[in-house]
């Protein structure tokens, strides 16, 4: 007989299922808003219960397993229809890479981001949130769930909204057309929300030949591994772990790197800071050539 699945892949094909209901979660409660105002109260109330349902829905399966969400949230009585008991039957047939098949629940951190980019959200531009759903062990991103629930939006009335990203290192990432930036072409994406001068000068001494200006963490590594842009770069404190480990994951998965502005790694143990003070840099390829530009003046104002 097959022996059963690596406890990773069980994790990873649950949390498939677990951020594909958080996304019917998040259309059914802002489609009870007038069209054409976000009320903050509807995003709020989204990012409450899709953050109970992930942490639910992986607790009741993996209960030894540490989850980390943005949300302070009791843990008690969420109720049975916010629950996800199913996986990806996709996933559980990829084999487990080696250095990961004898990892025990208790090993795991995972770092959930019920809704990122919805400030933008709140702009209209729908594709800009995202599910983040990363999976830790040994303190680093090894497997990530990204959930676009209004992938799609702008194809009109009858197209099939939303899709979902996965990946694990050793393995490769899905869901996506992998794509590089045209090549030669220094397209930087960065904060639409958060400038700064240190933003911009950071961005100015890359000397891009243009910059995009997205929402969300998750969004900005989509703009990297479908050749949209060619460098994510954020000179700034506001990033958090849960923002940056699930996208990690994927862009690691795919040959890509991300770090601080320092070129440090970043830890996902679950004793590290919440806060990734001393910003994000990243490329799906060249990461070199735009580490070796970052100025000085903004590696001295950015302690990690």
């Amino acid at each position: 007989s097959m022996a059963s699945p690596a406890l990773l892949m069980r994790v990873v094909a649950s949390a498939y299922s677990v951020a594909e209901k958080a996304a019917t979660i998040v259309r059914s409660v802002m489609a009870a808003g007038d069209l054409g105002i976000v009320e903050k109260v509807l995003l709020t109330k989204a990012d409450r219960l899709v953050q109970m349902s992930i942490c639910a829905s992986l607790a009741r399966k993996f209960p030894k397993v540490t989850i980390i969400g943005e949300e302070e949230l009791p843990t008690d009585e969420v109720t049975e229809e916010l629950i996800e008991d199913g996986h990806c039957e996709e996933i559980l047939k990829k084999t487990c890479p080696a250095q990961y098949t004898g990892i025990k629940e208790e090993e795991l951190v995972i770092w959930v981001d019920p809704l990122d980019g919805t400030k933008e959200y709140t702009e209209g531009l729908l594709d800009h949130v995202t599910v983040l759903i990363g999976i830790a062990y040994g303190g680093k991103a090894i497997a990530g769930v990204i959930n676009q629930p209004y992938y799609n939006y702008e194809a009109g009335p009858g197209a099939v909204l939303g899709r979902t990203i996965w990946g694990v290192l050793g393995i490769g990432a899905f869901g996506f057309q992998l794509t590089e930036a045209p090549a030669g072409k220094h397209i930087v994406v960065t904060t639409r929300s958060h400038s700064s001068t240190l933003v911009n000068d950071c961005i100015s001494a890359l000397n891009p030949d243009s910059v995009i200006r997205v929402g969300g963490a998750g969004n900005k590594i989509i703009q990297l591994i479908e050749g949209k842009a060619s460098a994510y770069v954020f000179a700034s404190p506001g990033c958090k772990k849960w923002d940056t480990c699930a996208p990690e994951a994927i862009l690691h998965a795919v040959g890509g790197k991300i770090t601080d502005i320092h070129g440090n790694s970043f830890q996902y143990n679950k004793e590290v800071k919440h806060m990734n003070s001393a910003g994000v840099l990243a490329a799906l390829r060249n990461y070199d050539y735009y580490a070796s530009r970052i100025p000085s003046t903004v590696k001295q104002s950015l302690v990690p």
